[in-house]
């Protein structure tokens, strides 16, 4: 009888596991309660809640996001953008770049029992399977194999914890300090987290690597496993349907919730979009639709570079006589300013004539003073938001007058005196 009470527990635990599994370690798979037809969203596009009044952003479930231009990090909208989130399979975002950045992707790897008992969203990994560096790529970022990321860890790092040592060191390099990794694969811990906006920071320097943008941007492709061919499919739902996305990544766990990394460029406009938290799988669908048509709708490049040009250059024109070098041999000043990273960023359509432009100067200089030295900034706000802010340089060198200077300034002055005496 107690055999049987052991066997029935035992087989009771069996079917209580699989239930739960999908909820408890499921990343990037879909339960049948959140499945869905995008032809339903992409039907209409128009009339997902476009509004002429630019200022009035779509509703959004996601907890977080933010879409940004790829060209300058120029944050075009936002909502908790710089709140630490969980981020679920996005995560393996940075494990293909570190990857990427630390081996040859033409290497066999032989894959660990650590590595195929790891769960989740797999790639089908057993211990023993032999496949290259590349395959277990597109494995990680198609399939979103978290067998895939604890195998490449261990192959580029030789532990999980060496592994997420790595990848902090690139996020510290990249400047993202409210980014912290724990894992290779995004399944849920405490201290693995990021911000909308460093993940989308990290997904513009990612998506600069040709061999990632190649992977991310890939609908099918067929790794071989021992020999044998496996094809896979891209998990981004909007690859390949949405016009101009090509890229990037999705995401799932209980704690992040569903998220999503795009890439989109339509024309000279190119974004990446980033929902984190979504309620269900539609609802990151539908947001991050929601937030792309709306940037490409409402948003349009205007060059910044031109309009503080203009207005420096009529500035000189006004003020550059006033400016004075005391003891210097040449009160002539060359001024530029400084270089600006990006010329044109897009802007909301209806702010486009907002621009201001503030200087702020010295206006009495002593000699000598060197080239790039500073004498003001110059300053480009949008809505009481900075654009842009650098130094007023000085172009030439100027030194500071010596004996044989003061005496010729003193027979000059002297000859004009003369002259003046003369012509009385």
């Amino acid at each position: 009888m107690k055999l049987f009470q052991i066997y029935h527990k035992i087989i009771l635990l069996f079917f209580i596991f699989m239930f739960m599994a999908p909820s408890v370690f499921a990343d990037d798979l879909s339960p049948s309660d959140d499945t869905f037809d995008i032809s339903e969203i992409l039907g209409d596009i128009e009339s997902i809640e476009t509004n002429s009044d630019t200022s009035e952003l779509p509703t959004i479930n996601s907890r977080a996001y933010v879409v940004i231009d790829r060209k300058s990090n120029t944050i075009l909208i936002g909502k908790n953008e710089n709140q630490k989130k969980k981020m679920a399979s996005t995560t393996k975002i940075m494990t293909a770049l570190v990857v990427i950045e630390h081996c040859d992707l033409s290497d066999t790897v032989e894959v660990s029992k650590k590595a195929a008992s790891t769960g989740g969203s797999r790639l089908g990994l057993k211990t023993g399977d032999k496949l290259t560096v590349c395959d277990l790529l597109y494995g990680l970022m198609m399939r979103s194999g978290n067998d895939a990321a604890v195998c490449l860890s261990e192959h580029v790092a030789g532990s999980i914890t060496d592994f997420a040592n790595l990848m902090n060191e690139k996020a510290k390099s990249l400047g993202l300090s409210n980014t912290h990794f724990v894992t290779p694969h995004g399944l849920d811990e405490d201290e693995h987290y990021t911000t909308a906006y460093e993940l989308a920071i990290l997904s513009n320097y990612a998506m600069n690597n040709e061999i990632f943008a190649k992977i991310v941007g890939t609908k099918n492709y067929t790794i071989t496993i021992n020999g044998y061919p496996k094809t896979l499919t891209n998990t981004n739902e909007l690859l390949g349907v949405l016009n101009g996305v090509y890229g990037i990544k999705t995401g799932f766990t209980n704690g992040a919730n569903r998220c999503l990394v795009t890439c989109c460029k339509r024309g000279d406009m190119d974004i990446i979009c980033v929902v984190l938290g979504a309620d269900t799988k539609k609802y990151r669908t539908t947001d991050s639709i929601k937030l792309i048509e709306y940037a490409f709708q409402n948003f349009t490049y205007v060059n910044i570079e031109e309009i503080i040009s203009n207005h420096f250059e009529i500035w000189k024109k006004e003020n550059l006589p006033t400016i004075t070098v005391s003891k210097g041999v040449s009160n002539y000043l060359d001024i530029t300013f400084e270089e600006i990273p990006y010329s044109s960023i897009p802007v909301r359509s209806d702010l486009v004539n907002n621009f201001q432009v503030y200087i702020n100067y010295e206006s009495n200089l002593n000699a000598p003073i060197s080239k790039g030295t500073s004498i003001g900034t110059i300053t480009l706000e949008l809505e009481e938001q900075t654009i842009y802010s650098g130094d007023i340089l000085v172009n030439t060198n100027i030194e500071h007058k010596n004996i044989l200077d003061y005496l010729y300034d003193f027979c000059q002055n002297f000859s004009n005196i003369f002259n003046s005496i003369l012509e009385i």
